[in-house]
């Protein structure tokens, strides 16, 4: 199975990788995977590009392939202003709209202080669900005062036992595609002018 790796980190090194290698290693460690990592820092100006001219570079077209392909996902931001990152988003923005759906994904965030812990909940949790993504339950959050702390190994665990389990059991059983059957639509005036005949 392949696992792609999004790490939307800006300085090197980075807090918001090292929280995204850990996610990564603790996934391999409950089922084998390749990893791959995307550094979207080294992508930032072909995404910027791809937004005036509508087409995407080289590397980020390598990039959008493999996250397409991944049978799951460890997507990781720094917090700014309350929210993920913008270079985060506008990834995802590039990206097809149906290529995550049905995908596992965890998410994770770092920032300086636990204030900021929320955005997990309140902004990248609703992103991937827009997304049609199947998102863990339990999200991945790293203040500075986490790392060398109790709490952050266990959260990590746990976040990445689930998205094993999902990876397992999804990439075994893929659902076949679904034929949709056409439906005769009959205009709200006609179905009210049938009520008052009745």
């Amino acid at each position: 199975m392949k696992l792609v790796v999004v790490s939307a980190g800006l300085s090197v090194p980075s807090s918001t990788r090292l929280l995204a290698d850990r996610l990564a290693a603790a996934v391999d460690r409950n089922t084998p995977v390749d990893i791959q990592v995307i550094e979207l820092r080294d992508l930032a100006v072909e995404i910027a590009h791809n937004f005036t001219n509508g087409f995407p570079g080289r590397g980020l077209t390598a990039a959008l392939d493999a996250v397409t392909a991944a049978d799951g996902l460890v997507v990781v931001t720094p917090v700014f202003s309350a929210s993920y990152s913008g270079l985060f988003k506008s990834f995802f923005d590039v990206l097809d709209k149906d290529a995550l759906a049905g995908k596992p994904v965890l998410i994770g965030a770092t920032g300086g202080s636990a204030r900021h812990s929320l955005v997990l909940e309140h902004a990248l949790r609703p992103l991937f669900a827009y997304l049609r993504a199947v998102v863990v339950p339990t999200a991945v959050y790293a203040a500075s005062e986490d790392w060398g702390a109790e709490g952050l190994p266990e959260r990590i665990e746990r976040a990445a036992g689930e998205l094993a389990g999902l990876m397992s059991g999804l990439s075994a059983t893929r659902p076949a595609p679904v034929e949709v059957m056409p439906v005769e639509v009959v205009p709200f005036a006609e179905q009210l002018a049938r009520l008052g005949a009745a």
